[in-house]
């Protein structure tokens, strides 16, 4: 059973609202949730020419934020409702990425307990599937 709160539409207002605020996450301007709620988020995006590193690819910290930023999108489709605050975030990278390339952004809410909560995070190459970065974002919610 699905409540407003933890629904898509909940999503997609959220995430609209966070990434064109005057904020850090307005680096993710143009994601697009696809699905989500119940502790899940897949998003989908453009690599952009503002995304890339001196190397002509998808610079890292835009990986991590979008572990951190979706993950967290996730989270607050939980039960819980809460963002909560990072205790640890990993990220490990597999492939690059280049500008003009689509991506896809899979968070999961794995498990929350009494005060912290396991989220992961898979980013893909939208046109192959192929695994492009894994994140792991623990964060506080007591």
């Amino acid at each position: 059973m699905s409540t407003a709160r933890n629904g898509l539409e909940f999503l997609k207002q959220m995430v609209k609202f966070r990434t064109e605020a005057k904020t850090f996450e307005n680096v993710l301007q143009g994601i697009r949730v696809v699905s989500g709620g119940e502790g899940k988020c897949i998003c989908e995006m453009k690599i952009k020419e503002e995304h890339q590193n001196a190397g002509g690819t998808l610079h890292g910290d835009v990986t991590a934020t979008l572990v951190d930023a979706v993950s967290t999108w996730a989270l607050m489709t939980s039960q819980r409702q809460v963002p909560g605050v990072s205790v640890d975030l990993n990220v490990s990278f597999m492939k690059p990425v280049k500008v003009g390339e689509d991506i896809v952004i899979d968070a999961d809410t794995l498990k929350i307990g009494k005060t912290l909560a396991f989220c992961s995070v898979d980013i893909k190459l939208k046109n192959d599937g192929s695994l492009l970065a894994q994140g792991k974002h623990t964060k506080y919610v007591g």
